[in-house]
Formats: structure tokens, C-alpha cells, sequence
């Protein structure tokens, strides 16, 4: 009797645990068929824009992600959303040409002289390399104009990361200053699917790693 006691004891160990395991697998397919399905929406974070902002401004990006991102500035600004736009642009390209006098020919020649004449440059140094660099840079251009509403227009997937970091500088240098981001979509991303392509996943994988790197007080 105490030996079969015994045996059943130990025959319900391994049942327990391949019980347990069978729980952390099942977790662990949810978890991962929910982020396929919602983590891409994970970085956006788009907050509702006011009735009007004095300024709409421009964060740098790709090639095709900048051009988004002015297109979404200058629906803002046509709509009389934004009183004018303010882009970041760096002092000079890898040739040594001056970048402001050519962003200006092409915002002229694509969106004409009355909407170009409300557009700003704020320049960055050689050092901008990160989001938080970029809005410690900027900041001296907005108070220069003197701006207490701003709206930071960047890629749809880079808000929830940019707001963070935007409101944390902001706060410490101008906390006068209202921020609100505003998201456009990119060629570059596609948050529902985002797995199914590359160039999409590998954004996306990218941005998360900042984010959490951002979350974790990294700046």
C-alpha cells in the first residue's frame, strides 16, 4: 500500500510540471500572435491636435520618410491648422552643400511662394543623431519665434517614442510650450502586418528597441 502511495506520488510530478509547460507555450503563442496582430500599433501614439497650433514642425528622417512627413506639415499649414512650419534640416549635406537654400527651392517648386513663405529652417549639427538630440537643438528656434503651441509631425510609427522625448526636453527647457505629435503614415511602415515585409519588420524592430531603450530612462 505505502509503495503504491509512493508511485503515484511520483508519477504526478512530471504530469504537474508537463502541465505547467503546456501553459507557458500556449502564453507564449497568445503573446506572439498578439503582437503580430496589434504590436505594430504599439508605437504610435498620435495625440489629438488642437484647433490651431503657431507652428507645425518637421522632424528629419529617411528620404521617402521626410517627404511624408513635409507633405503632412503642409496639409496642417493649408488647412490653417498650423500657423507655419518650422523643418529641421541639417547645416550642410555629405558634399558640403547647404541644405536650407535647396529644402527651400523644392518646398517653392512643390507646394508654391505663398506657402513657402511660411516655412522656417532650424539647422543641427553634425552631432544630431537621436530624437532627443534633435528636439535639445530645435528648442533655441522655438523660442526664438517665440511659439508657445507646436505640433511635431514625424512618421507614424516614431510618435510614441518622439513624445515622450519631445515632452521630457520641452518640460526642462521651455515647459511653456503645449506639444502635440502628429503622426503620418510612411512608405516605411505598415503597422497592421508589419511582419510580412521586410523593410516593414525591420522598422519596426528598430523603433522598439528605442522605445524601449527610451522607456528604460535612456535619452
Amino acid at each position: 500500500m505505502t509503495d503504491t502511495k509512493k508511485y503515484s506520488y511520483a508519477d504526478g510530478k512530471p504530469r504537474s510540471l508537463s502541465r505547467w509547460i503546456l501553459y507557458f507555450l500556449s502564453a507564449a503563442v497568445f503573446l506572439l500572435l498578439a503582437l503580430l496582430r496589434w504590436g505594430g500599433y504599439l508605437l504610435i501614439a498620435n495625440d489629438p491636435l488642437p484647433t490651431h497650433v503657431e507652428a507645425a514642425i518637421v522632424l528629419q528622417g529617411s528620404i521617402v520618410g521626410e517627404k511624408a512627413r513635409i507633405a503632412g506639415a503642409m496639409q496642417l499649414l493649408q488647412r490653417g491648422e498650423a500657423g507655419r512650419v518650422l523643418l529641421s534640416v541639417p547645416k550642410e549635406s555629405y558634399w558640403g552643400e547647404a541644405i536650407p537654400p535647396v529644402a527651400r527651392r523644392y518646398i517653392e517648386r512643390s507646394y508654391g511662394d505663398d506657402i513657402a513663405a511660411r516655412v522656417d529652417f532650424c539647422e543641427t549639427g553634425p552631432d544630431v543623431n537621436s530624437t532627443g538630440q534633435e528636439a535639445r537643438a530645435l528648442s533655441p528656434c522655438i523660442q526664438e519665434h517665440d511659439w508657445h503651441s507646436i505640433a511635431v509631425v514625424t512618421s507614424n510609427y516614431h510618435t510614441r517614442r518622439a513624445g515622450i522625448l519631445w515632452r521630457s526636453v520641452l518640460r526642462k527647457y521651455q515647459p511653456w510650450v503645449h506639444v502635440s505629435v502628429c503622426g503620418v503614415p510612411d512608405p516605411e511602415f505598415q503597422p497592421r502586418g508589419w511582419w510580412r515585409k521586410r523593410l516593414y519588420a525591420k522598422t519596426w524592430l528598430l523603433e522598439f528597441a528605442k522605445l524601449v531603450w527610451t522607456l528604460l530612462g535612456a535619452r
